[in-house]
């Protein structure tokens, strides 16, 4: 089968002179291949060379057939209706005005009658063929919108096509619609995301590090077993790489204590040998270049075991997921932390966008809030922490609460982690405050980097590093879509961090993955 794209050493670097790959090979051919790595190792950048946006500062990127971009989502601003957003409005006005009886002797010529059947068929292979082309884009949902951003896809039949996290901020109905596009899709597929549904439906994982490209043969789940053996024999190669320098070291200290031993010996015989100056110091010369050879051979075991050693650490660290300490809520296992009764509310007192709406969260529960973009479940989380009052109904909390935005907005950007923590934990002491950010790995000079310089990954752990790391931590912790922007490695450090978090949890999210990881027990749709 013949590649669709091959990259051949291509090497890039930063406007800031950070080199993100050097002498990088890939070739795709068809079907779909997931492009995972850490944020800000390249992946987009490494997207935009593949669709020409750019050229490579060394190497070659070869293309064979058309290419077309997913757009991750279609907003009404951008196109009026579905044919603007599917690239044929003014072909679609020809053939309407023909049929309206207003058709020129132009427009007859330029007349494409294929053009309404094509649509209708590349919009029943999404599930609208009940849509109008005509329709304005701003009566459909988000979910519907992304469905007519696969549909034009469809349509122009690319052979192969680039999608950049194209389930970001997409709701349930949303991300269902790429799954089932990507399942049935024949060309060739180069996608970005985080989305571990979505990389279910891969044929292949390319990994982008630091140390190039790696491709693993299947699916997510196939990807992420193979890491597991590897992460195994990182770690079965470090415990014999830290046997080996332990071994050495003592070798060479034994070494050199019975070579100083036996020094010391020859200097006392020395007087006693009767030999002259002469044999005598030639004796020492021939010692001390004897000692000088055996100091370097040493010196270059002990280089040779260090090196392996580190090389074995960076291995692991490079493998393993982050994990992190934290302290008890102690939060009573009866205690009713939040609990909504009939209530209404919502930005607009007049129209009430949550409407009778009961349940509660006790103890250590965790609840996820479901529910299509525009449903409601921002406003529910402003009626939890009181920053909507309700127009009706009866609202209770009780405890501490804390909540995480996307933004994670409770954190000054101006200011440092260890300025933030400070902030938000008056009472903590300094060394308590160092003691919490180091067990969320901002450790040293780390923590005292300004919020602002963080990536999503980073700004989402210092968040909950303010939050969890406290001696008290709340017993409710509100999350709102905290998983969207993050690579893989940061969704799963921070679903260990809530794994070790004992108190309630209320979540909202569109990622079932993640709400699995994180021992969601209780649901509510909107």
């Amino acid at each position: 089968m013949s590649a669709l794209l091959i990259l051949q050493n291509v090497s890039h670097t930063t406007a800031e002179g950070r080199e993100l790959f050097k002498s990088l090979d890939l070739s795709l051919e068809r079907g779909c291949t997931g492009l995972v790595g850490r944020n800000g190792v390249g992946k987009s950048t490494l997207l935009k060379l593949v669709a020409g946006d750019f050229a490579p500062q060394s190497g070659t990127v070869s293309r064979t057939g058309s290419l077309g971009l997913l757009e991750q989502s279609v907003h009404n601003s951008d196109f009026r209706t579905v044919v603007d957003a599917m690239g044929v409005a003014e072909a679609y006005q020809t053939i309407w005005r023909i049929m309206a009886g207003n058709g020129t002797p132009a427009d007859f010529e330029k007349a494409d009658w294929t053009l309404q059947s094509r649509l209708i068929e590349a919009l029943a292979q999404v599930g609208m063929q009940e849509c109008d082309p005509l329709r304005d884009l701003s009566t459909l949902s988000g979910g519907q919108r992304t469905r007519i951003a696969l549909a034009a896809l469809i349509f122009s039949k690319p052979d192969l096509i680039l999608l950049d996290e194209p389930t970001n901020n997409l709701d349930r109905e949303g991300r269902e619609a790429v799954t089932d596009f990507l399942l049935h899709w024949k060309g060739g597929a180069l996608v970005v995301s985080h989305d571990r549904q979505i990389l279910r439906q891969m044929d292949r994982i390319v990994e982008l590090s630091g140390l190039g490209v790696k491709t693993y043969g299947g699916n997510w789940d196939d990807y992420k077993e193979q890491k597991g053996r590897e992460v195994e024999a990182a770690e079965r190669e470090l415990i014999v790489a830290e046997r080996d320098a332990a071994l050495l070291s003592r070798k060479i200290q034994i070494a050199a204590e019975r070579k100083a031993k036996k020094d010391s010996a020859g200097k006392r015989s020395r007087g006693k040998a009767g030999l002259s100056k002469l044999i005598l110091d030639a004796r020492e010369d021939r010692a001390e270049q004897s000692s000088g050879r055996g100091k370097q051979l040493a010196d270059r075991q002990r280089q040779k075991a260090e090196q392996k050693l580190q090389s074995a650490v960076s291995n692991i660290e490079r493998l393993k997921s982050l994990s992190f300490e934290i302290g008890a809520s102690r939060t009573p296992a009866g205690k009713i932390v939040l609990a909504f009764d009939e209530v209404f509310g919502g930005p607009d007192m007049r129209a009430p966008i949550i409407n009778e709406l009961s349940f509660t969260i006790t103890g250590s529960e965790r609840m996820a809030i479901t529910g299509p973009n525009g449903s409601g479940k921002t406003t529910l989380l402003r009626l939890a922490m009181g920053e909507l009052l309700p127009t009706s109904g009866r609202l209770h909390r009780s405890g501490p609460f804390a909540m995480l935005d996307q933004c994670v907005s409770l954190l000054d950007p101006a200011s440092t982690i260890l300025e933030n923590f400070k902030r938000l934990n008056p009472d903590s002491t300094d060394n308590d405050c160092r003691a919490a950010l180091a067990r969320f790995l901002f450790r040293a000079d780390s923590a005292l980097r300004l919020a602002s310089s963080l990536s999503g990954g980073e700004i989402l752990r210092a968040g909950l590093a303010c939050v969890l790391g406290s001696n008290a931590p709340p017993d409710l912790l509100i999350l709102d879509e905290p998983t969207n922007h993050l690579d893989l490695m940061s969704v799963e450090a921070i679903e260990t961090a809530l794994n070790a978090y004992d108190g309630a949890l209320l979540v909202v999210s569109h990622d079932e993955d993640f709400l699995a990881a994180i021992g969601i027990e209780k649901w509510l749709a909107l």
